[in-house]
């Protein structure tokens, strides 16, 4: 249980504070995986570490009721991230049994609709997940959302210039890629900080 009179985290942040920071962007290694074969190897990799970052993008609709798949899952350790092409190739069985393995968990922020979706490509249980929305709401944190979590938890600023991009482009630029990794990358380490002071409750789709 929570103590939540004890915590000592800013609760609020206001857009004038965040647009003040410094800009966060993932600066390691970005490995793009376009061929199942190389998910596969990239999957035997994560399969050894207990926490993953976690995203999805997918091509913008600017029409009601249009629909895009996932164009490219994100997964994120501490100095790789890894992204995989699924608009071609698909979800590869050992994919949906990565998401499926409870003992790894999947970091993200809004996932409902990211699970849901991935869920149209190919049948899973989702096990393991935690909603850093979830947690924030849970610690009365008024501001949520990755550029809000990113700001309170890691003193930084997330930028969303190519969150409307093309994901579904033959070629993703490097700004696409780095963009992609850097969002997956800060759920993590979110996620760390929040280990750090016992903050954590644990969300499970289950």
């Amino acid at each position: 249980m929570l103590n939540l009179p004890a915590l000592t985290m800013r609760r609020a942040i206001s857009k004038e504070e965040i647009n003040q920071l410094p800009v966060l962007s993932f600066q390691e290694e970005i490995v793009f995986c376009e061929r199942e074969k190389e998910m596969i190897a990239a999957l035997e990799e994560l399969n050894e570490y207990p926490v993953v970052g976690f995203d999805t993008e997918s091509k913008p609709t600017f029409k009601k009721g249009q629909f895009h798949h996932v164009a490219l899952v994100q997964l994120a350790m501490d100095r790789k991230v890894f992204l995989f092409r699924v608009f071609e190739t698909g979800i590869p069985q050992e994919l949906a049994d990565f998401f499926a393995n409870e003992d790894i968990v999947k970091v993200g922020i809004a996932l409902d609709d990211d699970i849901k979706s991935l869920q149209k490509r190919k049948k899973f249980i989702p096990r393991s997940f935690v909603d850093l929305n979830q947690v924030a709401t849970n610690l009365l944190i008024e501001n949520i959302g990755v550029r809000n979590l990113s700001a309170i938890f890691l003193n930084g600023r997330v930028t969303k210039g190519q969150q409307t991009s093309n994901w579904e482009n033959r070629n993703l630029t490097i700004a696409q890629k780095r963009y992609a990794a850097t969002d997956a990358w800060v759920c993590l380490k979110i996620y760390e900080e929040l280990a750090k002071d016992d903050l954590l409750d644990r969300y499970n789709y289950d």
